[in-house]
């Protein structure tokens, strides 16, 4: 069963700043996982609410954001770039990405 999601992320992961590029692996961060950290910590919603927006239940919820977060904590703690991808999601609209400048935007219906 895939979790909800209103959209992709506008970028596809992170690198740290100032440091030389190292060969060590980057960490993963599911799509579910960043969407967890999005609803609870930017838009700032209860993890009711996010669960509910997800479709998940509430403790599904805590373990995908407190996995999350320890990951985002390991990538800023080692320098690690991060990687957002993969998972098992659904969108609620359909999304496209422009492959010339990498922006991610979603078609409007036309109601004629």
């Amino acid at each position: 069963m895939g979790r909800w999601m209103h959209g992709p992320p506008m970028m596809r992961g992170f690198r740290p700043f100032g440091m030389p590029h190292r060969s060590n692996k980057p960490v993963e961060l599911l799509l579910e996982e960043y969407e967890a950290i999005k609803l609870a910590d930017y838009d700032n919603l209860t993890q009711e609410q996010a669960a509910d927006r997800m479709g998940i239940s509430r403790p599904t919820f805590t373990r995908i954001y407190e996995k999350a977060r320890k990951k985002v904590a390991k990538a800023f703690v080692e320098a690690l770039p991060i990687i957002i991808a993969g998972g098992n999601v659904k969108f609620k609209d359909k999304w496209y990405k422009c492959l010339d400048c990498n922006r991610v935007f979603r078609l409007q219906d036309s109601q004629d």
